[in-house]
């Protein structure tokens, strides 16, 4: 007899019991990002920082999860709620010690792709359409419209570029000057971002990179926005071994009737008239994608 089996002679059978029981599942918390980034309409909240963190604290929170996984699946919206969403995740998953990984789905452009850069590795499908690393902003101009109807625009405003890019007035050369200073300002934050994010992966100056264009899923990996083509399962399989559980961490949702009977009667009208125009505009940021 060893000393090793004198000083503990079960040592044997514990071995043989430790073969023979199952071996735990590793646990991912998984969490889907759909839509447009911003508050969409009174009827749809998109994606923001408001329905988004409750879902990072609880998949964070757990200590059983490995790591959490987050699909995107979004045309962009909102530079600062994209921005709220990516430091939450980055300050949670720092705090917690667990691994993000990011998933693009069919989109994940614009604020969709700045969420995607929060995630320590970046995967997408081969026909996922990924980057369009810009900012925009789109209105309608009216006012020959109005003419033509007979009606005159009125403004009083306290500060000479109050009503910048009033839509029903003629457009005007210094008020675009101020819409393009604030858009490079947001747009240099958007490079700065993708650049700490991604660093030396990125295979393309950024001439290329960031004119707003977007890729396939498969030329995004060749130029480094993302880091390899895969789905969900398959990576995490690949990373956490064969015995895997995904847990999904859902929003509670209220009905549709108890968000029409939390609104004031005399607004609904005017927020249907709106959800019409939102639903329109949030139809214009998806259908270049496709």
């Amino acid at each position: 007899m060893t000393k090793k089996e004198k000083k503990c002679p079960m040592s044997l059978c514990c071995g043989l019991i430790k073969k023979i029981l199952p071996k735990k599942e590793n646990q991912i918390a998984v969490i889907n990002l759909n839509g447009v980034i911003g508050n969409v309409s009174k009827f749809d909240k998109g994606i923001n920082i408001d329905n988004v963190n409750p879902l990072l604290e609880k998949a964070f929170k757990e200590k059983k999860f490995k790591a959490v996984a987050i699909n995107v699946n979004s045309p962009g919206g909102s530079p600062v709620q994209s921005e709220l969403i990516f430091q939450r995740i980055k300050e949670l998953s720092k705090e917690k010690k667990i691994p993000v990984f990011t998933f693009a789905r069919d989109v994940a452009a614009s604020g969709g792709y700045f969420i995607l850069c929060a995630g320590d590795e970046i995967y997408a499908h081969d026909s996922s359409i990924i980057g369009s690393i810009g900012v925009i902003s789109a209105s309608f101009g009216f006012e020959k419209a109005i003419k033509k109807i007979g009606v005159e625009r009125r403004i009083y405003t306290e500060g000479k570029n109050k009503a910048v890019l009033d839509p029903f007035s003629p457009e005007d050369p210094n008020n675009i000057k101020i819409l393009k200073a604030v858009q490079k300002d947001i747009f240099n934050n958007f490079k700065n971002i993708v650049k700490t994010s991604r660093g030396k992966k990125l295979k393309k100056p950024d001439s290329t990179l960031f004119t707003g264009a977007f890729w396939s899923g498969t030329e995004s990996e060749k130029i480094g926005l993302i880091d390899n083509i895969g789905n969900m399962r398959e990576i995490m399989k690949k990373k956490f071994g064969k015995k895997v559980k995904f847990t999904e961490i859902k929003e509670k949702k209220r009905g549709l009737i108890k968000d029409l009977f939390s609104s004031k009667i005399d607004d609904f009208s005017d927020s249907l008239v709106d959800n019409i125009f939102d639903k329109i505009e949030e139809k214009s940021s998806w259908i270049k994608f496709k």
